[in-house]
């Protein structure tokens, strides 16, 4: 038995199935972007081995991508991509959250079109439908035998842009339709759920009480990670009775910011098995002028499964 156990020890670990998904932030393909895009520029060049090398990764499409509607005279920023900007996305994003405040910016034809133009690029949507149920639908990623159910909602204004039961629109936070819907994907056969939180509030680099109350919400739900966007700032990450929380991943592709704050973000890798996140590391992004995203060596959080918290590591 002896001479067993330590053959045991001498063999290679081989470790459990696992799937890797990475999480980029606020991705805007309009203005700076839009025009390094329409130049025959790449703005995704630079993270293109950590984007397809994942086995699903998720942007938030921060615009409407289409070339009808209007912009709302009532907002301050409104934005609009051109189709052509979605082939940067190629191979690179499988799926996009429409969950924002920027989604609707064009009024409702813009947002319809926007679902149209993605179907046709073959990019899924989530977060967002032609109606109240499409858009709070879950996107099932299912991968080396781990079904995840990513959710997707937005939280900040305006509420104009949230879908009805017979009308296009985003899936907006309230809290009973969250937790509703993570115990229906649970129901549904997921073995793990990660919502993708379109919340807090812009330049404030911790999170808000408001986003620490959802969130123990959400994971007493039976969330197994929580990841953020919105407030065009990173925002740390913390853990909850085991669950990590990335509280805001920044910008990712934008422009017209100028801080050190507002122009670095997180590419945000998790791994994942059937029993919950098994370790989470940050890549930080160099965001220039002209809203393209380039490595950089920046320290950034990172956890692994039996930590009580997130730690900072730098760039090896």
């Amino acid at each position: 038995m002896k001479a067993m156990l330590m053959l045991l020890a001498l063999l290679p670990w081989v470790p459990a199935v696992a799937v890797d998904l990475v999480f980029v932030g606020d991705v805007m393909l309009a203005d700076g972007p839009g025009k390094t895009i329409a130049a025959g520029g790449d703005p995704l060049a630079g993270f293109d081995a950590e984007l397809r090398g994942a086995d699903f990764s998720i942007a938030n499409l921060e615009c409407p991508v289409a070339r009808s509607g209007k912009a709302l005279e009532n907002k301050i920023w409104t934005f609009r991509a051109d189709p052509a900007a979605l082939a940067v996305l190629k191979g690179r994003v499988d799926a996009v959250s429409l969950a924002n405040n920027h989604s609707g910016d064009y009024g409702p034809e813009a947002f319809v079109e926007t679902l149209d133009q993605l179907a046709a690029a073959h990019l899924p949507f989530f977060g967002g439908g032609r109606n109240l149920a499409q858009a709070h639908a879950p996107l099932w990623v299912e991968k080396k035998g781990i079904r995840i159910a990513v959710l997707a909602y937005d939280e900040f204004k305006p509420r104009s842009f949230e879908a009805g039961a017979a009308w296009p629109g985003v899936a907006w936070s309230e809290d009973s339709q969250v937790v509703a819907d993570i115990r229906a994907a649970r129901a549904a056969g997921a073995d793990l759920v990660i919502p993708f939180m379109h919340w807090g509030w812009e330049n404030e680099t911790r999170p808000s009480a408001r986003q620490w109350q959802l969130a123990k919400r959400m994971i007493a739900a039976g969330a197994d990670a929580i990841v953020g966007s919105h407030p065009h700032v990173t925002q740390g990450a913390d853990v909850y009775r085991g669950r990590p929380i990335v509280w805001s991943l920044g910008n990712f592709v934008f422009d017209g910011f100028s801080s050190p704050e507002t122009t670095h973000g997180w590419l945000l890798k998790m791994r994942l098995d059937k029993k919950g996140v098994v370790s989470f590391e940050a890549r930080e992004a160099e965001i220039d002028e002209a809203g393209t995203p380039h490595p950089s060596d920046g320290v950034s959080p990172c956890w692994r499964r039996g930590q009580a918290k997130a730690a900072s590591c730098p760039r090896s």
